[in-house]
């Protein structure tokens, strides 16, 4: 399974639209993709009520098969489940699929997902569809559910704050940091402003962006999560909008994308230039933000 494609920017808005003033059941037949026909499915449930209580990370890893350092890819791994495990608030679970299980902490929150799929090509997209088929089985409760990449960092303090704010239909993170590894710069992506109007969100630069509300309960929540990670991250507010599950921004900058470590993805795929780009534009060099930096994330 390839990576699905994004509709078009005016196909969003005519099926946004169309659901605000026709309803759901209206609306079905002119969608594009499977992610809409799943987001108008869950739109057509209430939301679900009762206070969230934990958050889900799912971390598709890619397979020793592909990297030239299985060592450094596990060690990133290491460093995105630090971020976890450093977190003030403990009700959090991560799952990790992958071909070959990795080192993983001693901690029952942390789960190891086998994959054997022997199909060639990338298969960061059918790791992910494995995970949120594995949801139904992990009895949890009420919650956030979010799709997570093995080098990113996750800010700490973002759990508590995911589950002390209850947000009804999840989280975006729109703010969050960018380091060029190969050099050891920060950049902050953040929502474009008068002052720097060629500025990305973070929601567009990196896919460890969205916690979205899950329902164990009802099938049709696991359904449009495994349907929404089939896209890139771009479509994911836009998606979740149309579930009527929309994500309203963390505080702060909540997480830490890193950039030419040697085993990246985006790398692979020939796509990490204009990134790169990116944290030279808009490099932080502000000495508080730097350190409040090194204080709430674990080392890079």
């Amino acid at each position: 399974m390839a990576q699905v494609p994004a509709t078009p920017k005016s196909h969003r808005a005519m099926m946004r639209l169309s659901a605000a003033l026709f309803g759901h059941a209206a609306t079905q037949g002119r969608a594009k993709a499977e992610s809409e026909r799943a987001a108008l499915a869950l739109r057509a449930l209430p939301m679900p009520t009762g206070r969230r209580e934990t958050v889900t990370f799912l971390i598709p890893l890619v397979g020793p098969g592909p990297v030239k350092d299985w060592q450094a890819v596990t060690d990133r791994l290491q460093a995105t489940l630090l971020s976890f495990l450093a977190q003030d608030n403990p009700n959090w679970r991560a799952v990790i699929c992958c071909q070959e299980r990795p080192p993983l902490p001693d901690d029952p929150r942390i789960s190891y997902l086998p994959f054997d799929d022997p199909t060639p090509g990338n298969d960061k997209w059918r790791k992910l569809a494995a995970l949120c088929d594995h949801l139904s089985q992990m009895e949890l409760p009420l919650g956030y559910v979010m799709s997570f990449d093995a080098d990113d960092l996750l800010r700490q303090g973002a759990v508590s704050e995911m589950l002390t704010r209850q947000a009804p239909g999840g989280y975006l993170v729109e703010s969050g940091f960018v380091m060029d590894h190969a050099t050891g710069a920060y950049a902050l992506a953040g929502p474009r402003s008068f002052a720097k109007p060629m500025r990305k969100p973070f929601w567009k630069l990196c896919g460890s962006c969205a916690a979205v509300v899950h329902d164990p309960s009802q099938p049709e929540s696991a359904a449009f999560l495994k349907a929404m990670t089939a896209h890139e991250h771009r479509m994911f507010p836009y998606l979740a909008a149309l579930a009527t599950r929309a994500l309203s921004p963390l505080a702060r900058p909540s997480v830490l994308y890193v950039l030419n470590h040697g085993e990246n993805f985006g790398a692979r795929r020939g796509r990490v230039g204009f990134k790169t780009r990116f944290v030279e534009r808009f490099r932080v060099t502000d000495e508080a933000t730097l350190s409040a930096i090194a204080d709430e994330f674990p080392p890079v």
